[in-house]
């Protein structure tokens, strides 16, 4: 295998060599971390905690599993001073999750230039919750997808499923082509 390839296998791998670099990050989880100024990522539990959101002074909280049993927050669990949008998610690889890339994206980035945090959960706060986070990351701050990911892994454990790291990979090519057509 030529060196050069081997350097593109690196900043481009496959969906194994994702997993690989996934499950050999550390198994660090906390209610909800930091993973990028004032956005958060983490689990239902804590989308419930109104005390904890308020006090990390969240303004807008984005549902990653909007519908499903216990993850139905809405304005009404949190009043009128936090701002919610919700997926309809399903955490299968056949789920298109691509589909809410740029609209989840426009709505943590929103919130964050006007100085607002966010809350971006789903059931567990690993999976679809942290596809959109890494979404953003690659539409909003020009991150590859890998560059998104080692980011996000320094402040939380993630583990997108395969379909949605297929359709990261995706998003990654598409926005590397725009880059070059500039």
């Amino acid at each position: 295998v030529s060196s050069a390839k081997k350097e593109q296998d690196v900043e481009d791998p496959d969906l194994d060599g994702l997993e690989y670099l996934l499950h050999s990050a550390p198994r660090s989880c906390h209610h909800c971390d930091e993973v990028w100024p004032s956005l958060y990522l983490g689990h239902m539990f804590m989308s419930h905690n109104k005390l904890g959101l308020w006090q990390l002074g969240v303004t807008h909280v984005l549902n990653a599993a909007h519908g499903k049993l216990y993850c139905q927050g809405s304005e009404d669990l949190y009043g009128t001073m936090v701002k919610c949008y919700g997926v309809p998610d399903n955490d299968l690889p056949t789920f298109d999750l691509s589909l809410f890339f740029y609209p989840a994206a426009e709505f943590i980035n929103q919130a964050l230039t006007s100085g607002g945090k966010v809350f971006v959960h789903c059931a567990v706060g690993v999976g679809p919750s942290a596809t959109l986070v890494l979404a953003f990351l690659m539409i909003h701050h020009q991150h590859g997808l890998l560059s998104s990911l080692r980011f996000v892994q320094q402040k939380r454990w993630i583990f997108p499923n395969r379909g949605f790291l297929r359709q990261l990979k995706v998003l990654d090519r598409k926005l590397q082509e725009k880059g070059l057509d500039e």
